[in-house]
């Protein structure tokens, strides 16, 4: 047993440490930092969104009215909408504090956010959280100031996916422009400029 011991103890080491991360509170930050790692290697930039073709009566008819119906609570429990951000891109964020990927790609997004012209892009990162006290605790302790919501209904198409973290692109017309499911790094001098485009 000894001498199985010395020549297996790097193995044994290995999933001892792996047994305790999966298997504790240390699952979540561990892996979160993991795919972040992954993220900095700029393999998984977001696709930047283009302008959707519509035809003149569909665009006559989206200047006219909001084709979206979302509503949401603030973190402190004020009623909103997404119709309310009418006249602007939108970037919808579903993420929750429970799910690596999500927490990966919040450093970016949170960058992003505050390179953009928020007079113009619109950011609404929606939590999934059944509880919102863990929403509000890591959004203090990371210090992130992008906008944060709950849904107050089931969530309605194009933002009903079965998994997150999963971003939808609006124009100021409400119009979806892209979709992306899984984590990115959103935080591209592209991504930002056909963000800005769409807005024009």
């Amino acid at each position: 047993m000894t001498t199985w011991l010395r020549k297996n103890w790097g193995e044994l080491l290995f999933f001892t440490a792996f047994a305790l991360v999966m298997t504790t509170g240390l699952r979540q930050p561990v892996l979160s930092t993991m795919q972040r790692g992954l993220l900095a290697t700029g393999l998984w930039r977001a696709t930047p969104p283009a302008r959707p073709v519509e035809a003149p009566s569909a665009q006559f008819a989206s200047e006219r009215t909001y084709p979206l119906n979302l509503p949401l609570v603030t973190l402190d429990g004020r009623p909103a909408n997404l119709g309310q951000f009418r006249g602007k891109v939108v970037l919808v964020n579903l993420w929750a504090s429970w799910c690596p990927p999500c927490l990966a790609e919040m450093p970016g997004l949170q960058a992003l956010y505050q390179k953009v012209d928020t007079s113009k892009v619109a950011f609404v990162l929606i939590s999934l959280d059944e509880n919102q006290n863990k929403t509000r605790a890591l959004l203090k302790r990371k210090h992130y100031t992008m906008p944060v919501f709950f849904p107050t209904a089931d969530l309605p198409a194009p933002f009903d996916s079965p998994s997150i973290p999963y971003t939808v692109i609006l124009t100021p017309q409400g119009r979806v422009a892209d979709r992306h499911s899984g984590m990115a790094d959103y935080d591209t001098p592209e991504f930002k400029a056909a963000l800005e485009k769409l807005a024009d």
